[in-house]
């Protein structure tokens, strides 16, 4: 269920000061769901995505929200999730720099925090993809919206899905994005590819997927908020 947006810390609280630093790739893989189907190749045609959209079925979304290691307010923020229109379709991804204060150094989509000025989600995912990577929005074709996933930071995020003319031209923002790259999207909607990973702090239990990509030689470890939303995808693709 969606996280309690109220100031006030829970129990199980466990502040942001307190966690240990780890690495989530060296976290055990607690199970992996090669008993799920993979969305078939069809579905992921540009004018499929276009029609489920259109045309969107019954479905829950199968996480709404980490456990919270923060105690400040929540924010609300958008994300773009830029399927570009390959002849195999992609998601376009960044690597996020070292120094930033919160994810750094971490895969996710484009995107931020609202500001007061944006007409709405879509415009600040576009806005925040912009600012980042270059992507300018006439590239881009907003499909729709995914139900709102809860950060442990009580980032209140709207995934925002699109897709993107293989054309367009990137200008990466070297402050905030140490890269961009893409994943092929039958990849991630294959959930033999989803790794189940717990890990225990202090205590308290924690859970999430990762879904590791080999690009070439170099290992892209989706994980976190970003391959949640991702597993969020895959189930209202194949609802």
């Amino acid at each position: 269920m969606p996280i309690d947006p109220a100031p006030s810390a829970p129990k199980d609280f466990i502040p942001l000061s307190k966690l240990p630093s780890f690495d989530p790739r060296a976290v055990p893989v607690a199970g992996i769901d090669t008993h799920l189907p993979a969305v078939p190749d069809a579905s992921l045609a540009p004018d499929a995505l276009r029609a489920r959209f259109r045309h969107p079925p019954a479905w829950e979304p199968e996480i709404w929200a980490e456990k919270r290691f923060t105690d400040r307010q929540p924010a609300h923020a958008s994300v773009l999730v830029p399927i570009v229109m390959r002849e195999h379709p992609a998601i376009l991804l960044t690597e996020r720099t070292t120094h930033l204060s919160t994810h750094s150094g971490q895969v996710a989509f484009p995107g931020g925090k609202r500001d007061e000025t944006d007409r709405d989600a879509a415009h600040t995912a576009l806005r925040e993809a912009e600012e980042e990577i270059g992507l300018d929005a006439k590239f881009v074709e907003v499909l729709g919206q995914m139900p709102t996933y809860t950060t442990g930071t009580l980032f209140i995020v709207t995934p925002v899905v699109a897709l993107v003319d293989p054309a367009a031209p990137l200008t990466l923002n070297e402050h905030e994005v140490a890269d961009a790259f893409e994943v092929p999207l039958k990849f991630l909607m294959n959930p033999a590819h989803h790794h189940r990973h717990v890990f225990d702090v202090m205590g308290q239990k924690r859970e999430w997927f990762s879904m590791p990509y080999m690009d070439g030689t170099t290992e892209r470890f989706v994980w976190g908020a970003t391959a949640a939303m991702l597993r969020n995808f895959y189930r209202f693709l194949v609802a």
